[in-house]
């Protein structure tokens, strides 16, 4: 079983959440890898909406051959509602769950989210990255906070974000003449090393395949093909 840190109770009002983030994002530490990673995972999470069930998936895979070496799913009820700015608190507890069923800790994890790419540099891959203590890093589809320049349309490329003249992630180009992905460190890796394993995770898709594999994942949860 994948074991994690618990810092904080999840039932929390959202003035104290905001303050939790305040506190946590000081122990955010963003600094390359001690050594390289053999194993990845991907992991996300699906709701219908105007529900409160969750449906979170954690996908496991070897980067060098980009295998998927085991999934976990949960399907539970969502603790927090859902404020923007405060999402990891309705998510975050329903990939603990998830992560308690693995049978292998992976070396890096990939959130379909945000890390330091938050208004206060503490979005999903960085608060679940203080819980796991392992590298975390997000690559979201959207933008939360940050303005770039639209990087060059060919695959690699990739452009900084900047929030308050702060680099906080990097718009990257996965795929040519595809939109850019959304990366950013969230805890114990820095941004460079981000960038090069949404790269190595490439499958052909403008997703990488951790995080496209665990949200075909959650979608057959929700769809009830998958328990």
């Amino acid at each position: 079983m994948a074991n994690y840190q618990p810092l904080h109770d999840w039932n929390v009002s959202p003035t104290e959440a905001v303050a939790l983030q305040q506190q946590l994002r000081s122990q955010i530490r963003i600094q390359p890898l001690a050594e390289p990673p053999k194993t990845i995972a991907g992991c996300d999470i699906s709701f219908n909406k105007f529900e409160e069930t969750v449906y979170a998936g954690i996908v496991v895979l070897r980067l060098d051959t980009l295998e998927t070496i085991e999934e976990a799913g949960v399907v539970s009820t969502a603790p927090f509602p859902y404020i923007p700015g405060l999402l990891s608190f309705r998510e975050i507890p329903s990939l603990l769950q998830a992560w308690q069923k693995l049978t292998i800790e992976p070396d890096v994890v990939m959130f379909d989210g945000h890390g330091t790419a938050h208004p206060r540099r503490i979005g999903i891959a960085s608060h679940a990255g203080l819980f796991l203590n392992r590298p975390t890093f997000g690559c979201g589809k959207s933008v939360l906070v940050g303005k770039y320049d639209e990087p060059a349309p060919e695959r690699g490329n990739w452009s900084p974000m900047t929030h308050y003249r702060e680099v906080i992630g990097a718009a990257l180009r996965t795929k040519n003449k595809v939109n850019p992905v959304y990366v950013s460190p969230g805890h114990l890796i820095d941004l460079e090393t981000a960038i090069s394993l949404t790269l190595a995770c490439n499958g052909g898709y403008r997703i990488p395949e951790p995080t496209r594999r665990a949200h075909n994942l959650v979608n057959a949860l929700r769809r009830g093909e998958r328990t």
